[in-house]
């Protein structure tokens, strides 16, 4: 294929560990998804850009959306994220892009991918962020990082990924599309990584929530079973989206970043073994919480609020664990 920036194929290509198949949740959401697929391909550690897991919050009607903030990638891989003004075709600026060296993001139609067969794909129109890395565009073919993989896509896929052929319209927005600038693109040896990611706990262990989210969430979610029973199953699983699993999938990844860290950090492996437990915990019960709205998704009947208080006590002691890791 040509253009192609990084020289994988979606059939020899091994997933991170992240994205393991035993995981609690094995996948977060689409830029988060990508971006650690993305850097494991770079052959860097995400978790080492992972810090800003532990500032999640809740924002009165979902769990943050959470994703790697740019200036974390600066700091730890050198990578430099700027959005894209999209004033042409998507496909003639990606593989602009491709040929100097960059890769860029993309937000697609999941319609259009296959990777999402049985899920999205020619089933529903979900937006969706990709990081194209080949494009062979009279074959009409694509390598695609998505969500936790690596994949090829191609004819009516391509099309309708890159709105040309039988999908090309000039109705709706353009895409949201982000450079992802690698001319300055480093590989720490561990120790270097180890202060970008202390530095970075630092910084989100001062962008920590004033209140307990989970306290906040599940007076939210108990105000919103009436509606949740009243609703259709589509509508139950966007709000779990919105609510449990990315608070359980933010604190699966804060555990993670806190566990690594701990392996690398002797004098505070203790705090930060123990605040790892607590957010592993938060995980886990996010897990039930769910399956427990599923439940009052179906008209059933299920207590809440041991599983929220027990949520929340594990983020005030995952708290206090942080604070006792040296400044």
């Amino acid at each position: 294929m040509s253009p192609q920036l990084l020289a994988i194929s979606p059939e020899a290509y091994r997933p991170h560990s992240l994205h393991a198949t035993e995981r609690i949740w094995n996948e977060t959401n689409c830029y988060v998804d990508v971006w650690i697929e993305v850097l494991h391909a770079l052959q860097v550690e995400p978790l080492a850009a992972a810090a800003f897991a532990l500032s999640c919050d809740f924002e009165g009607d979902q769990w943050t959306f959470f994703k790697f903030p740019p200036e974390d990638l600066r700091e730890a891989f050198g990578i430099e994220v700027t959005e894209l003004n999209v004033w042409r075709p998507v496909i003639d600026h990606v593989l602009e892009q491709l040929d100097l060296g960059r890769l860029v993001t993309v937000e697609v139609d999941s319609w259009f991918l296959p990777d999402t067969h049985g899920v999205s794909y020619q089933i529903d129109h979900t937006k969706s962020t990709i990081v194209p890395n080949a494009v062979d565009l009279d074959a009409r073919e694509l390598d695609y990082f998505h969500n936790a993989g690596f994949f090829g896509l191609s004819d009516d896929n391509f099309d309708g990924v890159f709105r040309t052929g039988a999908h090309a319209t000039n109705a709706g927005l353009p895409p949201y599309v982000e450079t992802i600038k690698l001319e300055r693109l480093r590989r720490d040896d561990d120790a270097t990584l180890t202060e970008t990611a202390v530095h970075g706990l630092k910084t989100h262990r001062e962008r920590l929530p004033a209140t307990n989210p989970i306290t906040r969430m599940g007076a939210k979610i108990n105000g919103d079973l009436d509606w949740l029973r009243a609703g259709d199953l589509e509508t139950f699983h966007l709000y779990a989206f919105g609510t449990c699993r990315q608070c359980g999938a933010s604190a699966e990844l804060a555990s993670d970043f806190l566990t690594w860290l701990a392996d690398r950090s002797p004098s505070a492996a203790e705090p930060l073994r123990e605040a790892a437990a607590r957010w592993r915990d938060i995980a886990t019960g996010a897990k039930s919480l769910q399956f427990m709205l599923a439940r009052v998704a179906r008209g059933r009947s299920a207590d809440l609020e041991p599983l929220i208080t027990d949520m929340a006590s594990n983020w005030d002691a995952a708290i206090t664990a942080l604070g006792h890791v040296p400044a």
